[in-house]
């Protein structure tokens, strides 16, 4: 006879324990998450800032937020649907976007904290790698970059997100290597490159690639592009104009869309007691009165 022997016994159920729920569902990397917002001990209840990036089919979220007990605290926010506002109303998802939204969070966020005048940032994108300077009153604001649970590849739409933050002003610790454009034999990165992807120099050569070779498919891709009169070669200066109306008011802008008359409701109301003992008296009375019509009927 061949004995098996229970490699989970009992006890070992009794102490098995689920992982957290975000865990789960794929959605937080908690190992990343502890080492981003563990705090020394020295700081007590200082706050240790996050810039978060996350992606989504339609829109980009960017955030600094600090982690507490109770939950995430978000200091300030950007998203690329606050783009149209700006001047940018078409490719709200791409490298160019993502840096559009980076600098409008970076903006935002040192003009509430009334640091907009001291730090600048670099104001002219040429693509090179840029780290702010400490001023002679106060220090610039520091952040970590979250990024979740995004592949880190260079030329990922995420370091465009950053570029964006570290032009616009913030204190990031960053490499270079990520940047759309770094050149991993030779080790270094070509401003040039870089610069064309955050003036959507890479969207440019794909729509005349498109006229050229496909010109049905680049009626049906770029069919917003077609009504809004935007060319290929006009890429780079409607981007210049969105990077100076952010810097010259980064505020959120109030919705043009007005309040709906009455919400929709897509569950059932939740009655009262009074409500739902009248019911069920409707009910009773109803399920009598039919049994009294068949009682009727059998005679």
């Amino acid at each position: 006879m061949v004995f098996i022997k229970a490699q989970k016994s009992r006890a070992y159920f009794k102490r098995y324990q689920v992982k957290f729920k975000r865990r789960r569902d794929g959605k937080t990397d908690y190992r990343a998450r502890i080492r981003l917002i563990n705090q020394d001990k020295n700081k007590y209840n200082t706050p240790k800032y996050r810039f978060v990036v996350r992606f989504t089919n339609k829109d980009i979220i960017a955030q600094i937020t600090s982690a507490s007990i109770a939950g995430d605290h978000v200091l300030a926010a950007a998203y690329a649907h606050e783009l149209p506002h700006f001047g940018l109303e078409v490719g709200l998802t791409n490298y160019a976007a993502a840096y559009c939204t980076g600098l409008l969070l970076a903006r935002r966020v040192l003009k509430t904290l009334e640091l907009d005048e001291e730090y600048e940032g670099n104001v002219e994108a040429t693509g090179e790698d840029y780290s702010v300077e400490p001023a002679d009153t106060r220090r610039p604001f520091r952040a970590l970059l979250d990024v979740g649970l995004i592949r880190t590849t260079t030329g990922n739409r995420v370091f465009g997100a950053l570029k964006g933050a570290l032009d616009g002003g913030l204190d990031i610790p960053h490499s270079d290597k990520r940047f759309a454009g770094f050149d991993k034999e030779k080790k270094e990165l070509d401003p040039e490159v870089h610069r064309k992807y955050i003036f959507g120099g890479h969207v440019a050569n794909y729509i005349k690639t498109l006229i050229e070779d496909e010109p049905e498919k680049y009626q049906t891709h770029f069919s917003e592009y077609i009504k809004r009169g935007i060319e290929a070669d006009g890429l780079e200066a409607l981007y210049k104009k969105v990077h100076a109306a952010i810097r010259a008011d980064p505020t959120p802008k109030k919705s043009d869309k007005p309040k709906p008359k009455e919400h929709k409701r897509y569950n059932l109301k939740k009655l009262t007691y009074e409500e739902r003992k009248n019911k069920l008296i409707a009910r009773l009375q109803a399920l009598n009165s039919a049994a009294e019509v068949d009682d009727e009927d059998d005679e």
